[in-house]
């Protein structure tokens, strides 16, 4: 049985992702990229890591 539990440990442990990768990060884009929706964005972004690739949203700033 303890032979299975490492195994399992092993396997969380590579599927783990670092703590950064689930939070969306303020990040400013020069070159054009591909958005969760397809539209090319530049400028200040969202940005946030999906365990394969960057994903990016545009970045709204409201006026008050």
């Amino acid at each position: 049985m303890t032979v299975i539990r490492e195994d399992y440990q092993r396997i969380l442990n590579l599927r783990s992702r670092p703590a950064w990768a689930d939070v969306w990060h303020l990040w400013t884009i020069v070159i054009p990229r591909r958005s969760i929706t397809g539209r090319l964005v530049h400028g200040r972004v969202w940005r946030r890591h999906d365990g394969r690739r960057w994903i990016y949203k545009k970045f709204v700033e409201y006026q008050r």
